[in-house]
């Protein structure tokens, strides 16, 4: 979020939670990204906030509470209050249970897994319209062909990402099974470690696709230790999502901190893992 935007967004959260009779007289900033999470004292809520225009919190609010009404490992919504969107100031808020981190903060592979494993579970017995996983690459693939919103992106690097993301696309369409509803972004920053264990955070990225894709954003030990994984699959998605994430970086309105550095490291590791053998790329 734009510095500009930031004390405006927290004045927004801190008003909308006295508003509703929470005690909120100081905000402590977690993470500040497309959106603003905030730790709101002395009445200990989490607020998430973004602009108006994030048409997708109401979406993540509905899929906390079927989620956790089935028991699966996600945050759930602060309980004080109507679980529902909050919009003030040219921003939306969704106010969340604050869980205070345990150590140790290392989470053993096979838990992390089974985590997971429990979060599919429960995401197969819904039915929501969501993306494939397939349009997030058609928005890289996009990203990567116009050189007006990717200026600093050189040509061989473009070139790198393009054929990348669609053979790559191409592969796992044709070797991937099952689709299902996933995560689509659960990497250990998505992942809280709690006293009541693991639990999954910013639903607001899912999608269908295979449950490879998802374990593409996890440390690589987690897909030795989930049950039924088609390796293959899974080492074309381990390609696949960090040249998404890459191609993001190169946006000319990123706002992560250092992201054109993280850029250029993370294009050294696509080429590394194409360049030791990873699944055929070629179209």
């Amino acid at each position: 979020m734009q510095a500009s935007e930031v004390s405006r967004a927290t004045a927004a959260a801190l008003s909308i939670a006295s508003s509703l009779d929470l005690t909120a007289d100081d905000a402590i900033i977690l993470h500040d990204s497309n959106k603003l999470t905030l730790r709101l004292l002395p009445c200990d809520v989490l607020a998430r906030v973004a602009p108006v225009s994030n048409h997708v919190a109401q979406f993540e609010v509905d899929l906390a509470q079927r989620l956790a009404e089935a028991g699966c490992p996600v945050a759930a919504l602060d309980p004080r209050v109507e679980p529902r969107v909050y919009e003030r100031g040219g921003f939306v808020v969704t106010l969340w249970t604050y869980y205070e981190p345990v150590t140790p903060l290392a989470v053993p592979p096979a838990h992390y897994a089974n985590a997971l494993e429990r979060l599919h579970a429960g995401m197969r017995e819904l039915d929501v319209p969501t993306p494939r996983f397939t349009d997030r690459v058609d928005q890289a693939q996009r990203l990567v062909a116009d050189r007006d919103r990717t200026p600093a992106l050189a040509d061989a690097d473009r070139e790198l990402l393009g054929d990348t993301l669609r053979n790559l696309r191409r592969v796992i369409g044709e070797r991937g099974g099952a689709e299902q509803l996933l995560h689509g972004e659960p990497h250990p920053g998505n992942v809280l470690t709690t006293k009541n264990g693991l639990l999954f955070i910013d639903l607001e990225t899912c999608c269908r696709g295979p449950v490879e894709f998802d374990l593409a954003h996890a440390p690589e030990e987690v897909g030795e230790h989930y049950p039924g994984v088609d390796h293959d699959v899974l080492r074309a998605c381990r390609i696949l999502v960090p040249a998404m994430i890459t191609t993001w970086r190169w946006d000319r309105g990123d706002q992560l901190p250092d992201g054109l550095r993280l850029g250029r490291e993370w294009l050294s590791r696509i080429r590394a893992a194409l360049d030791s053998g990873g699944p055929d790329t070629h179209g």
